[in-house]
């Protein structure tokens, strides 16, 4: 009997500690919607629509990973999408053109670098804050790649490219490597972030940037870095999001899929005031959105009320982050993101 009892006290009490953190309640609401939608919609649970749902899910998920990286030095990137569609569509353009595809891939990955080291240096050395700069980025870099280097919305993957196909469509022991891609991006990152000076230092800029930059932390550099490994990201991203469609649309520049990596952020439990967070994180975000996303999808709802359910969200995010993760005096100057 006093063993029965203790186990219910020990229940009881994992129950209030999941309750009472940001990151059960995010898994306690993914659990309800996977469970609502399994019984309200038969064609959930259907093998295809996992299928679909796994490899969207895996996509978003390695966009907020950059994402992740840059918010938690207290930055944000809303350039992400500008960099995919640019840099993926001109690597398309230039295999077009008679490039070797590999050598084309070479290609838009330094432009995808590229890009993101000049923003991370507008940022660093300009002190320009981030919002702005990664929002007046992101313009001239998808109107740099409309007028000069593609004019077709749509860029399809070249031909005789079997083994890139693979990457988006195909599985590994029965998983899907957009899965494995994922998986293995997020053990990457979660170790440099948790054993590695570089995201030592990242959780100190984001916890105190003045104090990082008073030790002789190299900040400014460190910036650089950090948005040239987001922009990187966002290319991979790309090309897996290219391979499972076949084609890579430059329309996503003008679609929520920005707002939709900050809504896996910021759910998940990663703080715009920076400082905190992890892998995890990204993780749980990404499952609850994921999840969300394709229910709304399968019950056919109007895409504008689709936006409308996101944006309610992501400002209920926002307001609970504000309140669980108080700003300090450097945070809430105007325009510290």
């Amino acid at each position: 009997m006093s063993s029965a009892a203790g186990r219910e006290a020990g229940s009881k009490a994992w129950v209030e500690r999941l309750l009472r953190s940001q990151e059960g309640i995010v898994f306690l609401l993914a659990l309800v919607a996977f469970v609502v939608f399994s019984v309200l919609l038969p064609s959930f649970l259907s093998a295809g629509n996992l299928l679909v749902l796994v490899r969207s899910v895996s996509i978003l998920g390695i966009l907020a990973l950059g994402m992740a990286l840059v918010v938690i030095a207290r930055g944000i990137d809303v350039s992400m999408i500008a960099v995919m569609v640019v840099s993926v569509s001109w690597a398309f353009v230039i295999t077009r053109a008679g490039y070797p595809f590999e050598i084309a891939l070479l290609i838009g990955a330094g432009f995808a670098l590229l890009a993101g080291v000049g923003i991370g240096t507008l940022i660093a050395f300009g002190d320009v804050p981030p919002i702005f700069a990664t929002l007046a980025a992101g313009s001239v870099i998808y109107g740099t790649g409309r007028t000069f280097f593609f004019t077709l919305e749509m860029q399809n993957v070249p031909p005789d490219t079997d083994w890139f196909r693979l990457i988006g469509q195909g599985s590994l022991f029965g998983i899907p490597i957009t899965i494995i891609a994922f998986a293995v991006l997020c053990i990457v990152m979660q170790l440099v972030l948790s054993r590695t000076r570089f995201g030592w230092t990242t959780y100190a800029m984001g916890n105190n940037p003045n104090t990082a930059r008073v030790t002789g932390l190299p900040t400014r550099l460190m910036v650089v870095a950090q948005y040239a490994i987001s922009a990187f990201i966002a290319y991979l991203a790309g090309l897996i999001l290219a391979s499972s469609a076949a084609a890579i649309n430059a329309r996503l520049f003008n679609s929520t899929m920005i707002y939709d990596i900050l809504l896996v952020v910021v759910l998940g439990g990663i703080g715009l005031n920076g400082g905190h967070g992890s892998v995890r994180n990204v993780v749980l975000g990404t499952v609850f959105v994921g999840i969300l996303l394709n229910g709304m999808t399968i019950l056919n709802i109007d895409y504008t009320i689709q936006n409308l359910v996101k944006g309610v969200v992501l400002l209920l995010a926002i307001v609970v982050d504000s309140l669980v993760n108080p700003r300090d005096e450097q945070t809430s100057q105007q325009g510290d993101l």
